[in-house]
């Protein structure tokens, strides 16, 4: 049976959440009772993770247990790139500007890091560019894809226009996200003027390739890709650059065509989150509301074979997200009604995390961000405040042989 304790980072992080006791120091007795207890119920032990001073969010956790996301200075007006690893924090820093951030899943498990950082430079159209939606504050500064590795953050092209956002790594090297290009587009919501194009990066520093859209569509943005290549997103108009009427479809790019994933009901906010190495595509999509582009979601699921499915939400809540999923089908994300929890899918069913932390923290969790092969769980805190967590599996299917 594969402990969690031989899980090294899952070691390391909770060492560094709270003291860790030698066994070789306890009582002989103490010793002799433990070994004689009973195995502990199936569940999660839960710690939180240090910040930069303020609030902090969990987004990403791959396979050698990298957890990255965003964490507060102290104040709550500047949130920079963070990753935790073997007990520790870094500060990934920015490029000039003020903040930076890992927004979702990125799964690269050699050592590169994707995300999104405002450079010194402001921007000439002030655009409130897709990054000021995540921020503290819409600051005008050029906000550009970065991909971090070696201690080192370099920036991602554009299509020629300003700003610029990348989402995900796969182990071949390459990045996606979205750039903007030099056209001014109609369907564009002012501030909002350039058109922008879904774009994979790498695996070459000069490699640079852009998604089309669907036919009738003006815009598009990636927002996960895998190993085999396969790269999901949005099509739609431009709009605000971020969800709405961006996102009037979900596509899958894959072999030089876009196909449409179809939608649970509604016109806007289909948003694909991630896809594993399956092709199974996990993310959040309206169901039909009054008025169409309002944001009310429900979390799906999309298989080729099944199509796109809703998730559907806890009991009482009518709002849900799916933003993570592992080579298991394990899919981790958000339930919504009057408060937000972090909840897991699995074996066809959705149940609210909290309910299955059996040790460690026991803050309420607002919602979870990811989910490696291991079963460990990343995701945020409702506490305040926010904080980052990871949720250890004991005896259930990430704790396996």
């Amino acid at each position: 049976m594969r402990s969690f304790w031989r899980y090294p980072l899952a070691a390391a992080l909770a060492c560094g959440a709270a003291a860790c006791e030698n066994p070789g120091d306890r009582e002989p007795a103490q010793s002799a009772a433990e070994g004689a207890a009973q195995p502990a119920a199936p569940g999660y032990h839960v710690f939180t993770l240090s910040s930069l001073g303020g609030a902090s969010a969990a987004n990403s956790i791959n396979n050698l247990g990298w957890v990255t996301g965003t964490s507060n200075l102290e104040g709550d007006a500047i949130t920079h790139a963070s990753l935790w690893i073997f007990g520790f924090q870094v500060d990934l820093g920015t490029l000039g500007g003020p903040n930076s951030a890992v927004l979702f899943p990125v799964k690269n498990n050699r050592g590169l890091i994707s995300g999104v950082t405002e450079l010194a430079d402001m921007d000439p159209n002030a655009e409130n560019w897709s990054c000021s939606a995540f921020f503290p504050a819409v600051t005008h500064h050029v906000c550009r894809g970065f991909v971090w590795e070696r201690g080192v953050m370099r920036k991602l092209p554009t299509l020629g226009g300003t700003h610029g956002f990348a989402t995900g790594t796969n182990n071949r090297g390459q990045t996606v996200g979205w750039a903007e290009n030099t056209v001014h587009d109609a369907t564009c919501n002012l501030p909002q003027v350039l058109q922008f194009r879904a774009v994979i990066w790498g695996p070459g520093k000069d490699d640079m390739k852009e998604l089309p859209p669907l036919p009738g569509d003006t815009s598009t943005a990636a927002t996960a890709i895998n190993d085999r290549g396969q790269v999901v997103g949005i099509s739609g108009d431009c709009a605000n650059a971020v969800g709405g009427f961006s996102a009037r479809h979900a596509v899958l790019w894959e072999n030089g065509s876009v196909t449409d994933l179809g939608n649970i009901g509604g016109v806007a906010w289909n948003t694909p989150m991630a896809i594993n190495q399956h092709g199974v595509v996990v993310g959040f999509a309206n169901i039909p509301f009054d008025p169409p582009g309002r944001f009310h979601e429900h979390a799906f699921m999309w298989t080729k074979r099944d199509g796109m499915k809703d998730l559907g939400t806890l009991d009482g809540d009518v709002r849900s997200q799916a933003l993570g999923i592992n080579e298991a089908g394990q899919v981790v994300g958000l339930s919504r009604g009057a408060t937000f929890r972090a909840v897991i899918w699995e074996n066809g069913a959705i149940e609210d995390l909290a309910t299955l932390v059996t040790s460690g923290s026991h803050d309420p969790l607002f919602a979870a961000g990811d989910i490696d092969d291991f079963g460990v769980i990343t995701g945020t805190t409702a506490a305040t405040p926010s904080a980052a967590f990871v949720a250890l599996p004991i005896g259930r299917h990430g704790d396996r042989d």
